[in-house]
């Protein structure tokens, strides 16, 4: 190994190990928030989580609003994992795959539903977050409705804009309710059987 070599590791070792910490504080913040919401859940209760102290955990993370907002951004990293690069689907099975996916991911629903929910309150620093997320799935989904529509795929009366957005209503309503009685409700079968009565069948198969 050259000097150059040993220089480099040098670099990567301090780093790679501050990168492990981040990743570890992520996770108990997840686990924390998810169980305890954003309010409920104290950066106490996410450094004990993590084996740290309150001191080390800021020193990643220099307030709860910012830690917070990493972890959105993170569950939204793996989520997206649900969408490989080069895959192309339609719409009923885009929305089935996600919803499956998602349910494969512990805690990826539970941080969702109970931060969604708490974002509406006074001040919530999610708000933001949750606002522009549902702009974007009911201006994403309008438009693969309006796709549909321009193929004779819609049934008729439906309107895509409300379409988009009875979808994502039910989505989140199901999983509310899935997160409740996994046993007793199946998501991807509620939103199959919501899109199959918006869309018609595809003709060439």
């Amino acid at each position: 190994m050259t000097t150059k070599d040993v220089s480099r590791a040098t670099k990567r070792g301090p780093y790679a190990k501050s990168e492990e910490r981040r990743q570890t504080i992520l996770d108990a913040a997840h686990a924390v928030f998810a169980a305890r919401g954003y309010r409920g859940g104290s950066l106490q209760d996410v450094a004990d989580r993590a084996g740290m102290s309150q001191t080390s955990l800021l020193h990643y993370f220099p307030s709860k609003r910012d830690l917070l907002m990493s972890v959105l951004e993170r569950r939204d990293e793996i989520t997206s994992g649900a969408f490989p690069d080069d895959m192309e689907e339609g719409l009923v099975d885009s929305v089935i795959r996600t919803a499956l996916y998602n349910e494969d991911i512990p805690g990826v629903i539970e941080l969702y539903t109970v931060l969604c929910a708490e974002s509406v309150t006074d001040e919530h620093p999610g708000r933001d977050y949750f606002t522009e997320r549902y702009e974007r799935l009911r201006t994403s989904y309008s438009r693969r409705f309006s796709e549909l529509g321009a193929e004779g795929r819609l049934r008729p009366g439906v309107d895509p804009d409300q379409a988009a957005t009875s979808l994502v209503a039910l989505w989140d309503g199901l999983q509310t309710q899935w997160l409740l009685a996994p046993d007793q409700v199946d998501v991807a079968k509620g939103l199959r059987g919501y899109l199959e009565l918006v869309i018609l069948p595809d003709p060439t198969g």
